[in-house]
């Protein structure tokens, strides 16, 4: 367990410092109804993350986001009030991908299976995974979101705050991270404007023309940051999610 605490704090220290989205703005109030918002702790100290709706009974996220328990509130715009479009969901279990390597952020996803399915409102709904004709080219404009609080005792952004950010080439994360990984992975946000960079939740989604292409995986203080590419986990993220459907209660 410590070498994943120590990932986590090494990635989350320096975000939790702003604990917000650079050049970003508060989002209209549940324009993102797949957003998640993950609590649980790791050897006792809390911590926070992002996620996403994917199916009426699983949260997608970043696989460092594990702890125990792991919360999830959904329908949120202010995590800081009991809002009543809020659903508050222990998970069932959290299944990070075979291959996740907490030293490298390799297979950085993890899905959370909920304890009962969520009630899709108009505050809570899913968000689509890529299909085989959505590509995501450099210089592309896509947009994450989150709430900015990384650690439940660091800087917060109570109310759920946006940004557009830029996909830029390979090469700007080749020579910037030694583990970066360019079938698996995606750079993003432009190293010219740093005002525009992303210091919301690890775990949240990349936004491309609607639908979810990244999770947001490590960086630095500033950008270009790393995101885990989506498409190249298709195939497991289905198959996952019928397996654990077909084994039923624990």
């Amino acid at each position: 367990m410590q070498p994943l605490l120590l990932l986590v704090a090494f990635l989350l220290t320096p975000r939790a410092k702003a604990g917000k989205i650079i050049g970003g703005q508060e989002a209209k109030p549940h324009s993102r109804p797949y957003m998640a918002f993950l609590r649980f702790k790791i050897s006792g100290e809390p911590y926070v993350c992002g996620g996403f709706l994917v199916r009426e009974d699983f949260v997608l996220t970043a696989a460092h986001c594990q702890g125990r328990p792991m919360k999830v509130t959904l329908g949120a715009h202010n995590i800081k009030e009991k809002e009543r479009t809020q659903q508050v969901i222990p998970s069932r279990r959290a299944i990070p991908h075979p291959g996740y390597n907490s030293e490298t952020c390799a297979n950085d996803l993890m899905l959370l299976q909920l304890k009962r399915k969520a009630k899709m409102t108009a505050a809570v709904s899913t968000i689509g995974l890529p299909s085989g004709s959505d590509t995501v080219n450099p210089g592309m404009l896509c947009s994450v979101a989150g709430w900015g609080l990384l650690r439940v005792n660091g800087s917060t952004a109570n109310k759920l705050q946006e940004v557009e950010l830029e996909v830029q080439r390979d090469e700007e994360c080749k020579s910037r991270y030694r583990v970066y990984n360019t079938s698996t992975q995606m750079c993003v946000g432009n190293p010219r404007m740093k005002n525009s960079a992303m210091e919301g939740d690890s775990g949240g989604p990349l936004v491309c023309n609607g639908v979810a292409q990244g999770i947001v995986s490590y960086g630095k203080d500033t950008p270009p940051d790393v995101y885990t590419r989506i498409s190249r986990f298709k195939q497991w993220i289905k198959e996952t999610m019928k397996m654990y459907k077909l084994q039923g209660p624990d």
